[in-house]
């Protein structure tokens, strides 16, 4: 066999593997799995989105190539939408650039950044493509732990100032995956002003922004930095629309580092499909209704498995935002243990914290993208096991 490249080497195995070979398993034996792991909706993408789908996907100007940096009416689109919703102005041409969904921009952004090295700031638990392309890229991820006693935010002033001042980049997460944990504003006006002591670019990943409950609204790093001095953001229309298959979304902020992820993209991939980009325009500018529905949905569920997993004895704080729950597990387990015991004994997939990064370890992730009637099952079920 030709030897792999060594910078595969960075790459860990694959984190769920056990637990994949668990569930497996299971199905083998005819076990009625109820998946609460899955970070993907179940609910169908909105009717009038699909439609408009349809129509541009029989328009044959929308067969040939597309720019690079997106169609300028979605980027338009971008425009009013944030405008909208966070109150700033962007600039179309050079502020907003069209991703092939926000996991394209963050699984970029390092490689035009980063140097053989140099540190990464990542937070932990997080989504493992921070890490990985860090790594990927040459770079060395510099751990900032997401804490229970700290309310899941990182301790900005834990970082050494020899760390900071050969940092280029941080990474967040809020609306925060996996911990289902909101970031106050106190928060990211420290990280603000860090990053421009500093001189480090903040990649705020935003893609659960429009996932929030009980009267509270997450809002954009950019409205602390007003000048996008310092940050870019990514965001999805994948949680918000249901429109995770589709792979649209958007980065913005810093224009020159929308132009250096642009320039780096145009030798990668050669963009979104228009016709997904003309139906993308009309989730954002058409009838929002759709995602007030959507919340509701996921907030029937949050009540319903928040309240039956504490009369259970578990531990977990009720989330504002994303449709996660991020539990404690019991005494006696461990975060991939306590999972494959579940598959075992109660056919209930979940996710090990430990998946996430090591801070993640004692902790188990639930997704709300399972019906209602298939949580009432799954609490039952775990009623029977008497934990």
């Amino acid at each position: 066999m030709v030897k792999l490249a060594s910078r595969m080497e960075k790459i860990p195995p694959y984190l769920f593997a056990r637990i994949d070979k668990k569930k497996e398993e299971a199905k083998k034996k005819g076990v009625d799995l109820i998946d609460l792991s899955i970070g993907d909706p179940d609910i169908p993408t909105p009717s009038h989105i699909v439609e408009k789908m349809k129509e541009a996907v029989s328009d044959e100007k929308n067969h040939r190539y597309p720019s690079y940096e997106g169609m300028r009416e979605f980027r338009e689109a971008v425009a009013e939408w944030f405008k909208k919703r966070f109150g700033l102005e962007l600039d179309p041409e050079k502020e907003i650039l069209t991703l092939i969904g926000s996991k394209d921009g963050i699984s970029h952004i390092p490689l035009a950044y980063v140097e053989d090295g140099d540190p990464v700031l990542v937070p932990s638990p997080g989504y493992p493509v921070y890490r990985i392309m860090t790594l990927l890229s040459g770079g060395l991820p510099y751990v900032m732990p997401l804490k229970e006693e700290n309310d899941f935010l990182p301790k900005i002033e834990d970082i050494p100032s020899s760390v900071a001042k050969k940092s280029k980049l941080m990474f967040l997460n809020y609306p925060n995956n996996p911990t289902a944990q909101h970031a106050p504003d106190d928060f990211f006006e420290k990280v603000v002003d860090f990053a421009k002591k500093n001189e480090i670019v903040i990649c705020h990943d935003a893609a659960y922004s429009e996932i929030y409950f009980d009267d509270f609204r997450p809002k954009s790093i950019l409205e602390y930095d007003r000048k996008k001095e310092v940050s870019i953001e990514f965001h999805s229309l994948s949680k918000t629309y249901c429109m995770t298959g589709w792979r649209i979304g958007f980065a913005v902020g810093n224009r020159e580092v929308i132009s250096a992820l642009a320039r780096l993209k145009t030798n990668i991939d050669s963009g979104v499909f228009q016709a997904i980009q003309v139906a993308g325009r009309e989730a954002l500018l058409g009838d929002q209704k759709c995602v007030d529905e959507i919340r509701e949905i996921y907030r029937r569920r949050r009540d319903l498995i928040f309240e039956g997993l504490k009369s259970l004895g578990f531990q977990l704080r009720k989330p504002l935002v994303t449709f996660y729950l991020w539990v404690k597990v019991p005494p006696g387990f461990n975060s991939e243990s306590f999972c494959e015991y579940l598959i075992e004994k109660a056919g209930i997939v979940v996710t090990p914290g430990s998946g996430f990064g090591e801070e993640g370890e004692g902790y188990f992730r639930i997704s709300l993208t399972t019906s209602e009637e298939r949580i009432k099952e799954s609490l039952e079920r775990l009623r029977s096991l008497a934990l």
